[in-house]
Parts: C-alpha cells; sequence; structure tokens
C-alpha cells in the first residue's frame, strides 16, 4: 500500500500554504498527521533512528529511504498536513563539512573540531569529498529518486552560521574573541554565510524541481526557497553584541531566501526578539520556550509581539497538558490565530479530536 496522498492533495497543500505566506488565509495552519495507518507491506529490517549518521556509512542509502517510506505509509495526512522527511544529520551539520569529526550515539549528533586553533588560523573551505558532504548529498538524491515528488524531502539542517563556528571555537573561546578579535569572528561569519549558501544550493539542485516544494527541519511547506534560521549561541550575548555580530548576516541571510523564519530557542534569545522584528525581510518565528519554564500556552506576550509586527507564527505540539487545544489558546490570547502554524503528529486515540479542530478552523 502506497504512501497515502494524491497528486490533488498536493495541489491543495501548494495553493494552501501559498495563501498563508503571502497574509491571504483567513485560518491557521493545522498541520498534523496522525499515526497507526495499516501500511499495507512488512516492517523493513532497518529500525528507525533520529539521525541518519547513527546507520552506519556502510548502510545502503536505499535502505534508509525504505524505512522512511515505510513510516510515511503508517501514516494518515488530513487537513494542512503531507508526507515529508526530514534528512537530520545533526543541527549546523556544516560544522562536519568543514572538517569536524561528526560523533553520533542514540539521543543526539556531536560536532568536534578537529584540532584547536587560534581564530587568525582558521579559515572556512569548500571540500567537494568531504564524506559527510557526500554522504548527505546521496541520501538526499535516493529520497528524491525514490518518490519523485510523492513526498517533500526537506532540506538537512545546515545550521547557523555562529553556531558552526563556535564548534571550531568551543566553550568561552569564541565569547572572548568578540572581546578579543572582533573583525575575525565576522570574517569567520561571513566566510560561512557564503559557504552556507553554496550548501543551500547544491541541495536544492538535488532537490528541485522533483521535490513538490521547500521545507527544512522545521515543516512548513513552501512553494518558494524558505529556511529556518537560528543562532543558538546568541543565548549568551548581549542585544548590543547581536546587532553587531550576529544581525548583520542574519539579514544578509534573509534578503536571500524567499521565506525565512528564524528559530527563537529559549528565554536567553528574547531580549534579541525586538531587533529580529526590525528585518523586513524575515517572515515569521518559531518560538521554543525550552525546559524548565512555562510550555507555549504561557507566553502571550512573545505572540502578541511577533503578530504585531507583521510576522507569522509557529509552534510545536508537544505538550501533553496543551495538546490539540494549544491553538485555541493561542486564538483566545491573540483574538484569532490567523498567521499561525501549528505541527505535529497524534495517534489514533486523537483522530477524533483532531477532526474537530480542523473542522472548527476551516481546514477539515
Amino acid at each position: 500500500m502506497a504512501i497515502d496522498f494524491t497528486k490533488d492533495a498536493w495541489t491543495r497543500i501548494r495553493e494552501t500554504y501559498a495563501a498563508w505566506w503571502a497574509g491571504e488565509l483567513d485560518r491557521p495552519l493545522i498541520n498534523v498527521s496522525v499515526r497507526g495507518r495499516d501500511p499495507g507491506r512488512p516492517e523493513p529490517k532497518l529500525r528507525e533512528r533520529g539521525f541518519v549518521p547513527q546507520h552506519g556509512l556502510d548502510v545502503p542509502v536505499q535502505a534508509i529511504v525504505d524505512r522512511w517510506d515505510y513510516d510515511l505509509s503508517c501514516k494518515r495526512y488530513p487537513g494542512d498536513s503531507f508526507p515529508t522527511v526530514w534528512l537530520n544529520f545533526g543541527a549546523g551539520v556544516i560544522a562536519a563539512f568543514l572538517g569536524a569529526r561528526l560523533e553520533a550515539d542514540d539521543n543526539t549528533v556531536w560536532f568536534h573540531a578537529p584540532e584547536h586553533r587560534e581564530i587568525a588560523d582558521i579559515h572556512f573551505a569548500y571540500d567537494a569529498d568531504n564524506v559527510w558532504l557526500r554522504r548527505t548529498k546521496e541520501v538526499t538524491a535516493a529520497a528524491v529518486e525514490r518518490w519523485n515528488g510523492a513526498v517533500q524531502v526537506g532540506m538537512t539542517d545546515l545550521g547557523g552560521n555562529l553556531d558552526i563556528l563556535s564548534t571550531f571555537r568551543p566553550g568561552q573561546e569564541l565569547l572572548l574573541d568578540l572581546y578579543d578579535h572582533p573583525d575575525e569572528v565576522k570574517r569567520l561569519t561571513w566566510e560561512a554565510h557564503e559557504l552556507w549558501f553554496r550548501y543551500f544550493d547544491e541541495f536544492n539542485a538535488i532537490l528541485q524541481p522533483a521535490n513538490p516544494g521547500y521545507t527544512a527541519w522545521a515543516a512548513i511547506f513552501s512553494p518558494e526557497p524558505y529556511y529556518m534560521l537560528q543562532c543558538d549561541f546568541c543565548y549568551m550575548i548581549s542585544p548590543a553584541m547581536f546587532d553587531e555580530f550576529v544581525k548583520p548576516e542574519l539579514a544578509a541571510t534573509c534578503k536571500r531566501l524567499v521565506n525565512p523564519f528564524y528559530h527563537l530557542d529559549g528565554p536567553g534569545q528574547l531580549p534579541h526578539l525586538d531587533s529580529l522584528l526590525e528585518i523586513p525581510e524575515l517572515k515569521g518565528v518559531q518560538w521554543i520556550p525550552g525546559a524548565g519554564v512555562p510550555d507555549m500556552a504561557h507566553w502571550p506576550d512573545v505572540y502578541r509581539k511577533v503578530r504585531d509586527a507583521g510576522k507569522l507564527i509557529q509552534v510545536f505540539l508537544e505538550h501533553p497538558a496543551t495538546g490539540l487545544g494549544l491553538l485555541d489558546t493561542l486564538a483566545e490570547q491573540l483574538g484569532s490565530a490567523e498567521g499561525i502554524i501549528l505541527i505535529g503528529e497524534v495517534g489514533p486515540e486523537h483522530d477524533a479530536e483532531l477532526h474537530d479542530l480542523l473542522k472548527r478552523y476551516g481546514a477539515a
């Protein structure tokens, strides 16, 4: 039994998401799939892994893609959901493309500088023969060949450029470099910026035109180039340093993408929100409160600030206490749920609740 999604459904997805990006959709997007469908085929021997590098380099890429095909066949895609895979090689895999050692365990992927170097001695250069670049491209190509447009294949997590740099200047080193070697930090940030777009364009050359559109590690479908940008490093710096070291490159990236979003990760990034929202080309903000703080239903001031700036909002369905009621809570706080996208998946026990939600917002 094939993945449960038709060509007509893809046409609807393209039209609906295009209207949402343009601010012309009078409802939220509800991208919530449902587990529990009979796939109509045996489960592959290769077990599911959260990170692609957890499969050894000797595992055939076709076997990895076949595992994804099985998992996608076990879901239904109501409302604004659609079949998609994200090639998760770890957050900021460009560090590995630039020579960092990649280490995958059962929980995550780590990147380690191959050697300690002073910042003035670090130079980022493209290496077409890098093992992780070749592996990522091979998996991407195998996925596109397998589905030929029936599944949205998402861009791997390239990372944020200062986060990539922090791999090569770990711990407190990069923080001290902001004071001691600001020009070197800026030099490497812009070196990474140019390489980021070289990788972005090379992967899109594999993904397009067969891919239905564009997605990244956050599965917001876009008919035009989109990415979820980030700078987790800025959690540790002041707004003044953000404006000097992060914002110029981030603003330049937003100008080169049609639909850029920003991953606002934790309360430590909130001091930078006003500055972020000043970037005219930034289309939206993904808010992740993080562990140890109130869940996503308890930040109305953040959502109001983002909406008042004319930006879109993305949230995940992840907190068990809030569940599918998160969208209703945000609609009550903001006066409507327009301009919001809710992303997640549920088990079959929530099928009826999800159907009611979709119907209530006109997405059924």
